[in-house]
């Protein structure tokens, strides 16, 4: 005779069999997610992360907005980032605004052994070599083929000729003349940078986004009528 307490002890019963083979599934999948960690590979992407913190102690030739020390480089990569996310929608064209910000992440890494120069003196086929090495040398600290995919992307970001692109070498150029509208134009003026180098130099911002380099340019009028742009 099955009695309402009998069936209670069968259904914990039950119950007992059923968690413990959950509980026993879900430790064989935990144990086998461990077994294809690679040790060495967390170890390794530690080391990248290390190395890259050097662009922290690269100086760029502009000071932030309120600031009396200049810029690093870290922090003008940080920058764009968030640059580029707040201003994805006036981009040209539809573009994928993870890759632009993977793009904008890693573009300076070069700097850590080239330093960082003035864009209005010109960009040398030599400081180019110079970075690209940087960049190979970091990239290859990570494990497996990490460093090809980010590779590609840097020479993508420096070729300039996709809309990911274009998009992000545009956004590049808009924290540092920012720099300049509010700070009296100090870099322009400290490195003795005309006006007609910054309109020439900086148009390239139309290539990503036509509307934002309209805005920039009445912005860059307006500093030469008020002379801190010469």
């Amino acid at each position: 005779m099955v009695t309402i307490a009998s069936t209670g002890y069968i259904f914990q019963w039950l119950l007992y069999i059923l968690f413990r083979s959950n509980i026993q599934e879900s430790l064989k999948n935990t144990l086998h997610m461990q077994k294809e960690f690679d040790l060495d590979d967390i170890e390794k992407i530690l080391n990248f992360i290390v190395e890259i913190e050097k662009l922290k102690d690269v100086r760029r030739k502009t000071r932030p907005v309120g600031l009396n020390r200049y810029e690093n480089s870290a922090e003008h990569s940080w920058h764009v980032c968030i640059s580029a996310l707040m201003l994805k929608d006036y981009a040209n064209d539809e573009v994928n605004i993870d890759r632009v910000i993977k793009m904008l992440l890693i573009h300076d890494f070069g700097e850590i052994d080239a330093g960082d120069t003035i864009i209005y003196s010109g960009e040398t086929q030599e400081i180019k070599n110079k970075e690209a090495e940087c960049l190979e040398r970091i990239l290859k600290i990570l494990p497996n083929n990490e460093s090809k995919k980010y590779m590609d992307l840097w020479n993508e970001f420096e070729s300039g000729e996709t809309s990911d692109s274009k998009f992000a070498r545009s956004i590049d150029r808009v924290p540092p003349i920012l720099h300049n509208l509010h700070g009296g134009g100090h870099s322009w003026n400290d490195n003795n940078t005309p006006k007609e180098k910054v309109f020439s130099v900086n148009s390239r911002i139309k290539e990503g986004s036509e509307i934002l380099w309209q805005v920039i340019k009445l912005k860059l009028d307006e500093a030469v009528s008020s002379g801190i742009l010469k």
